[in-house]
């Protein structure tokens, strides 16, 4: 049986070199990316079986770089490895289509047993936030995310200017006009009734956005 091949998406060099190490004796790893954007384009050339990666990536973070993969191909397994122990944020993982969800403190062996569920198209979640995460799936949070929904283009821009990037360069990063993202800009802070920069930042935090 052939290996799964696999995109490993984390925005450390040095884990990304140890997690190629760790997958070597099972997994093909084709590609090593740092942000989600750079995900995007080496899962539409290269077409892996699985995409691991972490919820904190710049330029686009791993749920909505996850649910864009999910768009281009169902068939593609999410396992997503991350710091963050939140179980509200692991439920939203598997809603966005993932088929793991671990944390980076959780055991080597842990990622090749959830590499290899995934492939047989069963889920794995660590037992560091399995019962947490399944409260969550029962009974969702109410987020801010679900009172007052961002479209993903929206959630795009609020990532690359709460990282610090000027609407031009929010632009062209997105492939569209400076006027564009200022519209959207303003909008989303009508619709939030924020009033300042400074509070539209913390928002993009409390969303995991950065």
């Amino acid at each position: 049986m052939p290996k799964p091949r696999v995109i490993i998406a984390d925005d450390h060099t040095m884990l990304l070199e140890a997690f190629e190490k760790l997958l070597a004796p099972e997994c093909d790893v084709i590609a090593k990316v740092t942000d989600g954007r750079a995900l995007l384009a080496a899962v539409r050339d290269l077409h892996p079986d699985v995409v691991m990666l972490d919820i904190a990536m710049p330029l686009l973070n791993g749920l909505d770089a996850g649910r864009q993969i999910k768009q281009m191909d169902a068939s593609i397994k999410l396992v997503f490895v991350t710091m963050n122990e939140d179980p509200d944020l692991a439920a939203e993982a598997f809603r966005a289509g993932a088929s793991a969800y671990l944390l980076k403190r959780s055991a080597g062996s842990e990622l090749l047993t959830a590499i290899r569920e995934a492939m047989k198209r069963r889920s794995y979640v660590t037992p560091l936030v399995t019962e947490g995460m399944l409260g969550s799936l029962m009974h969702p949070a109410g987020r801010e995310r679900a009172s007052q929904p961002l479209t993903t283009r929206q959630r795009e821009m609020l990532q690359l200017l709460a990282e610090g990037k000027s609407m031009k360069e929010a632009a062209s990063i997105l492939n569209v006009t400076p006027r564009t993202v200022a519209f959207h800009k303003y909008r989303i802070m009508e619709r939030l009734k924020i009033k300042t920069n400074a509070e539209l930042i913390q928002f993009a935090i409390r969303q995991h956005l950065v």
